[in-house]
């Protein structure tokens, strides 16, 4: 079969297409109410933190909790949606943990906004590497980045609803006796819950249980699928053991915790330092940030497509900590609202992008038999910085009483972060079995 009848042919189009039209919309849609409950308590926090008395010290570990709890039940919860199949276990996740969102506005005490940050990332663990893993059984290789990519944009695009709605949702303080970050919480968690039952009723399990295939498209999805895994070459075992004694699993895992510890860090402060910067009314950073959004959804989707058709990811995605590491440089040097204002819309336009590249890169390198686990233990990695990050961030803020101690150290992040893809790629490249086919035996120096 030539290449052009595998990634190019009437019939890959239009399998591919069904496929995007039926699925992707209700993902898309998931995350982006999944991200939104995730730091919606970054425009809650300027209020919340005032009429709760809570520290930048108390607010960064509630923060960072959320993915504490998170990293914890990655595996067994990836491993449950294997056994119960995606459609289940992601309505399951969704319904769980818009209930939890919205009972973020009960919250009175420094001990349940740890209790309940936490049990929200209990909630929600497995969502994210649950999608991967679903959407690497139905786009090949060569469709892959721009399903992810599409699926990943709902990121950004979570702060252009945010920033849109927020400012108006926080104005209620006072109606029906609730402080405005209350009907945040609310109104931002509940259907979250409503959309975990349309996810139970609409997403289908499978390429082969559908009936809006033909034959002849499902074989050619089950061919293409088989193909990228014999490029990849067939783990030893692929069990819980084998996946954890797979270097290349952990080396992407570092990756995405540098990346994300430093993403986090800043996120969860952004509109608080954007509005001490320059002035800006809640309203107005909330703008400025949906702004950020739209450039990060574009970004994001043009990188999907870009290195599809190069049919490589490492390069972007070394560029983009290359440039991000360059913003918090600037950053931490010069004060002036231009230049935040400047460095916020790169980041935004970077960051996700970073993060979609790093995601992307997972099922490309890594044997279908183990992706299920190795997504959630990659994932479980990246979240450990989130949980880490944003307290130290908050304790830095407390103890010398402004972000610049943060914003040093953020370059050091993603620098880390671009040499280790640098250097994964150069191991990849020596074909080591180890890293590939998850067997113990040391890495092949390059």
């Amino acid at each position: 079969m030539t290449e052009r009848t595998e990634t190019g042919g009437e019939i890959a189009r239009s399998a591919m297409g069904k496929a995007a039209w039926r699925i992707l919309p209700l993902i898309i849609l998931a995350y982006l109410v999944a991200y939104m409950d995730r730091v919606n308590i970054s425009f809650a926090a300027a209020r919340m933190n005032v009429d709760l008395g809570f520290t930048a010290t108390i607010y960064g570990l509630g923060g960072g909790l959320f993915f504490l709890g998170y990293s914890l039940l990655e595996i067994p919860s990836n491993l449950l949606l294997a056994r119960f199949g995606a459609r289940r276990w992601i309505a399951r996740i969704m319904i769980t943990w818009g209930l939890l969102a919205a009972g973020m506005m009960f919250v009175r005490t420094p001990a349940e906004f740890y209790a309940v940050r936490f049990l929200l990332g209990v909630a929600e663990a497995g969502f994210f590497p649950g999608v991967i893993f679903y959407l690497s059984c139905w786009f090949p290789l060569a469709f892959r980045g721009r399903a992810i990519s599409r699926f990943y944009a709902a990121t950004p695009l979570a702060s252009v609803v945010m920033g849109a709605v927020s400012g108006g949702l926080l104005s209620l303080d006072g109606v029906g006796h609730l402080h405005g970050w209350q009907w945040l919480f609310l109104a931002q968690g509940l259907p979250a819950a409503g959309l975990g039952l349309i996810v139970l009723w609409r997403l289908p399990d499978s390429p082969q249980s559908v009936p809006w295939l033909s034959s002849v498209e499902k074989d050619w999805i089950a061919g293409a699928l088989r193909r990228d895994a014999e490029r990849i070459g067939a783990p030893a075992a692929h069990n819980v053991l084998a996946t954890l004694r797979t270097p290349i699993i952990w080396r992407l895992g570092a990756i995405g915790f540098l990346t994300l510890s430093a993403n986090l860090a800043f996120i969860l402060s952004a509109p608080s330092l954007l509005g001490a910067a320059t002035g800006l009314d809640v309203s107005h950073v909330g703008y400025l940030v949906s702004f950020g959004g739209v450039l990060g959804a574009a970004s994001i989707l043009a990188a999907g497509w870009l290195t599809d058709r190069r049919g490589e990811r490492f390069s972007a995605a070394i560029a983009g900590n290359l440039i991000l590491a360059a913003v918090f440089e600037a950053l931490s040097l010069f004060h002036s609202a231009a230049v935040v204002v400047v460095a916020y819309l790169v980041f935004a336009a970077g960051c996700y992008t970073t993060q979609m590249l790093g995601a992307a890169i997972w099922p490309d390198v890594v044997h279908i038999r183990l992706l299920v686990v190795a997504s959630a233990l990659i994932n479980s990695i990246c979240n450990i910085g989130g949980f880490i990050s944003p307290f130290l961030w908050g304790a830095a803020k407390d103890a010398t009483g402004s972000y610049h101690a943060g914003l040093m150290v953020l370059p050091l992040a993603y620098l880390g972060a671009a040499a280790l893809t640098f250097d994964l790629r150069r191991r990849l490249k020596t074909n080591a079995p180890s890293d590939r086919l998850g067997q113990a035996a040391p890495v092949s120096p390059a």
